[in-house]
């Protein structure tokens, strides 16, 4: 299997004699759907911000799609990396004065140099995939919270992403949109896409995952199939989470 991110003895602190990571050593790979689970600042969101460049990292190395990102983190390194790994927010963060087509083609657009037909052209083709073609016209505050948060990840999809991650993309959501926005990650998976999800939607985890990772104290406490974290899990701050959630 090819590996598309490794993680080596990842290390970050805000506070000094805190650490947000201490020490995290993963490897995700190719076509894999890891998701990544814990308590509320457990680690998790910093984790996935390192395979991007968005946290600098104090120690340790990640290797990302055969690019290396370390202490160092030269802006040449992220930038190589952020054209081929996408990533979606709790926030949507779209434009709000640009059309939710403008959205989505600005990057390909400015950063890719693509020709703007098309760049249209594939717009349609994603908000399609999300099943919201109907909206491309329409301004990010006409939409609701699961249809902009399905126009980001066709925005991240733009790019053609090799890998994709997914910061807690329905924690801002109304529960009634939330299953949407599932069901496009769904089928983000069912397609091959490299994904790494922190999210606390256990049926997702249970039903998408390849493998389950669980953090807490910004170390790595377990990492199992789905079946054996949700019905098994090996260690008791694992089964105490998950009792905590599912009651």
């Amino acid at each position: 299997m090819t590996v598309a991110i490794r993680a080596t003895d990842l290390v970050k602190s805000y506070i000094p004699g805190v650490r947000a990571l201490d020490g995290v050593s993963l490897d995700v790979t190719c076509g894999e759907v890891l998701v990544v689970m814990g308590p509320s600042g457990s680690g998790k969101s910093t984790l996935i911000r390192t395979f991007n460049g968005l946290e600098p990292l104090d120690g340790g190395e990640l290797d990302v799609l055969g690019m290396r990102l370390d202490a160092a983190h030269e802006e040449h390194q992220v930038r190589a990396i952020r054209k081929r790994v996408g990533m979606v927010f709790q926030q949507f963060n779209l434009f709000p004065h640009l059309s939710i087509l403008d959205n989505i083609t600005l990057a390909p657009i400015k950063v890719q140099k693509r020709a703007k037909a098309a760049a249209e052209q594939r717009a349609i083709e994603l908000l399609d995939q999300m099943g919201i073609r109907e909206q491309a016209r329409k301004f990010p505050a006409q939409l609701s919270g699961g249809q902009q948060q399905r126009v980001a990840i066709a925005r991240a999809l733009a790019l053609d992403p090799e890998v994709m991650l997914f910061d807690e993309p329905t924690s801002a959501l109304d529960p009634e949109r939330v299953k949407e926005v599932l069901d496009a990650m769904r089928q983000l998976a069912r397609g091959g896409m490299t994904m790494v999800v922190v999210t606390h939607e256990l049926g997702f985890a249970r039903e998408v995952a390849d493998r389950v990772m669980f953090m807490d104290q910004g170390q790595v406490v377990e990492i199992s199939d789905p079946e054996t974290f949700f019905s098994n899990a090996k260690e008791e701050r694992s089964r105490k989470f998950l009792n905590q959630m599912q009651h």
